[in-house]
């Protein structure tokens, strides 16, 4: 029976629990007003305040392209033109929109009326309503559309797009010092368009889009430019008698001195690079230039089918993949990891896009906490006759945190182990400035010289029965006077720490120590959790990390290894109990992060307690993909009754067992769906389980965690 795969379907478990919240499900708004038409190839960017500001487009019913300014107030739900003045610039398509310094709009290139394609830099001031146009130096780019650009340290960056008579794919990238308004030299990186860029971790990313072939692809390119000058330092567009300025300068010959003077304000003749221009091939980009090409998972989103929508934030890229036509598909939210270039499944389509709309442009904050979709009803509102509305008359805002996505800023101070500490004495922590330093400090005893002042006590490993498979385990309360005789045999060993940290940093502490409780008078507290993780929910207090990778030991051994998932789990609870949302956001984010066979069943059972009901949902629908190998690890055995057969009665009564080799002749090994159900999807009725076996001796310490998404290297 080892060998055998078990297929189940799944219907939502009807318990007596209480939750917290109801299921995440973002509702549509919709907009009024002078609303615009379902514009091509127009640029829509979020500029905070509420607002989203849409630039250009082309109207393909009346074959007209605009240079119209929108802007939607999303607080009003309404959609005004925008009374503009100064340099206003021609009709455009297919150009990029990028907010920079919070108030402005940096618009490059596209193309015209007369299919004439740009290279021109145009700026948007969103307080004033005024446009300007600053002179530029250097070999400006060739002209383009359909092209992807980023702002990143005073640069914008353009990558690729189409060019020509013949709409040839580029597979350039350049950059405009924003300091100078000075563009770069040209180098060779992946011909592209339609695509996405973002940098992150020192590269720059491409994804999505089509290549010279025509086709979408799965592949995800980047360049690594950390320590090369030619990206981090000014401009190198070519000097006279040096190698670098042979090849650059013939590249873009034809636009020497273009600039202000080459610009007609309020007109469809803006210049662009001469089909004449001297052309080479330029250099390749320096710095290390790699590529995947995922060829299958079960929670690779498939590129050929669908509208997706690649955008970036806490150090992953999202993939919304919405309807296109009428045609079924399946739908979803996937994200990829780009620290570990693993897919994972945050959300069915069913639950974000509702089949009757069509979905024709996103944008996000810059924090990358939210996200908006804009489009129309596939048909006429009230079930009328006619045609269905062709404007951007809808909108579909995403709060992303439900997902467990920290945020651009949470993400980035989460990642601050990979700067280096200001503290020279523990320069290989993995902990940055004074966090490494006041971890040396952590469980130190009084005599040491730490200064450490107070003690906590939890519950000792031996002890702690929360996980015994009864129902009689440790009951999580918040902490009240806990304090007990220290000949307790339930205790663990003491933790030492300092008061004035524990003040500040815990609320909950300070208004009960301010109470002058128990604790106040004793020095001593003892908090009934488990004694790993009530260390880790410290060391959090001391650091503001709960990162995964061990950090260097001091002189004295100090600083621990990071928390382990398990710990995670627990402080999830925790931080429910004392309503800690940072440290919450933080536990949900690495739990979906990581989650794995091993972990699945305990974070079902920690999301329940912690009423985290998304993130309930997701291990739930983990356990039911991988049944096989989670019902053999000690984590499920581990379980609850009560929550084991919470777990175990989502399945269907109807359901039953299907052998392995049934399965894979209907391609179901390997985790992959069958059909488009999932489990403890909200209001569904049925859903289906696809799961894969443990191996053969059954032993979960021999069972890897997910099967890893086939892909191909470069």
């Amino acid at each position: 029976m080892s060998n055998n795969t078990f297929v189940m379907s799944g219907s939502p478990v009807k318990t007596s629990r209480r939750h917290g919240t109801e299921p995440y499900m973002p509702k549509i708004i919709t907009t009024v007003g002078q609303r615009p038409a379902c514009l091509v190839n127009a640029s829509v960017t979020y500029v905070g305040n509420d607002c989203i500001y849409a630039f250009g487009g082309f109207d393909q019913y009346t074959d007209e392209v605009y240079n119209h300014v929108l802007k939607l107030n999303l607080n009003a739900r309404q959609w005004s033109l925008v009374d503009n003045y100064g340099d206003i610039p021609g009709v455009r398509m297919g150009h990029t929109a990028c907010l920079w310094q919070g108030n402005k709009l940096l618009v490059y290139g596209g193309e015209n009326e007369h299919r004439i394609h740009l290279s021109d830099i145009v700026i948007f001031d969103i307080e004033t309503a005024h446009w300007t146009q600053p002179e530029t130096h250097g070999p400006a780019p060739r002209g383009r559309a359909r092209h992807s650009a980023v702002i990143h340290d005073d640069k914008l960056f353009v990558c690729g797009g189409m060019s020509g008579s013949d709409n040839g794919v580029l597979d350039d990238i350049c950059f405009l010092d924003l300091k100078t308004w000075t563009w770069s030299r040209t180098w060779k990186f992946v011909p592209r368009y339609d695509h996405a860029t973002w940098i992150w971790g020192g590269k720059i990313w491409v994804s999505g889009g089509m290549g010279e072939e025509m086709e979408r692809t799965s592949e995800i390119w980047w360049l690594d430019f950390r320590g090369s000058p030619a990206f981090e330092g000014g401009p190198m567009y070519g000097l006279a008698g040096s190698t670098e300025g042979s090849s650059s300068m013939g590249f873009s010959s034809a636009n020497q001195g273009y600039g202000a003077s080459g610009y007609t304000a309020n007109s469809s003749s803006v210049q662009s690079n001469s089909a004449t221009q001297i052309q080479r091939t330029p250099p390749v980009a320096p710095g290390a230039i790699s590529s995947v090409k995922f060829i299958s998972s079960p929670n690779l989103p498939m590129q050929s089918v669908g509208t997706h929508f690649h955008v970036f934030t806490s150090g992953c890229m999202l993939d919304f993949v919405t309807p296109a036509t009428n045609m079924p598909l399946e739908t979803s939210l996937s994200v990829l990891d780009l620290d570990t270039l693993r897919w994972q499944k945050l959300a069915d389509g069913k639950d974000l896009f509702a089949p009757s709309y069509r979905w024709h442009y996103c944008c996000l904050n810059a924090d990358g906490t939210h996200a908006w979709l804009l489009g129309c009803p596939r048909e006429l509102r009230g079930g009328g006759i006619g045609e269905a509305e062709d404007y951007l008359s809808d909108v579909l805002p995403i709060d992303l945190r439900k997902f467990g996505l920290l945020g651009n800023k949470m993400n980035y101070e989460a990642h601050a182990e990979q700067r280096i500490p200001t503290s020279d004495t523990y320069a290989t922590s993995h902990l940055s400035a004074i966090g490494a330093d006041l971890a040396c400090t952590f469980n130190q005893h009084p005599d040491s010289g730490s200064g450490t002042d107070f003690t906590i006590t939890a519950l000792s490993d031996e002890d702690y029965d929360g996980e015994n498979g009864s129902d009689d385990g440790v009951s999580h309360s918040p902490v009240n006077s806990y304090a007990k005789d220290s000949g307790s045999t339930n205790q663990s060993e003491p933790i030492h720490v300092h008061r004035f940290i524990l003040s500040a940093r815990w609320p909950h502490f300070s208004r009960l120590y301010n109470a002058q409780m128990s604790e106040f008078h004793t020095s001593r507290m003892h908090i009934p959790e488990p004694y790993p993780a009530v260390k880790a929910f410290l060391y959090y207090l001391y650091t503001d990390s709960i990162s995964s990778q061990p950090s260097a030991s001091g002189e004295n051994g100090t600083l621990a290894a990071g928390p382990t998932l398990e710990d995670v789990a627990d402080m999830l609870v925790m931080s429910n109990i004392y309503d800690m949302p940072r440290l919450r956001h933080l536990c949900v984010n690495r739990l979906v992060r990581d989650l794995d066979v091993l972990h699945a069943a305990l974070i079902f059972d920690r999301a329940s307690t912690a009423q985290e009901d998304w993130l309930k949902r997701r291990a739930a629908s983990f356990c039911m993909t991988h049944w096989g190998r989670v019902v053999r690890t000690d984590s499920f055995r581990r379980l609850k009754r009560s929550t084991m057969l919470e777990l175990c009665e989502g399945v269907d009564a109807e359901g039953r067992v299907v052998g392995g080799e049934e399965l894979e002749a209907v391609g179901g090994l390997g985790g992959a769906r069958l059909g488009s159900g999932t489990f403890w999807g909200p209001g569904r009725k049925r859903g289906r389980l696809d799961s894969l076996a443990g191996t053969a001796d059954g032993e979960a310490d021999e069972v890897e965690a997910e099967s890893e998404e086939g892909m191909e290297m470069s």
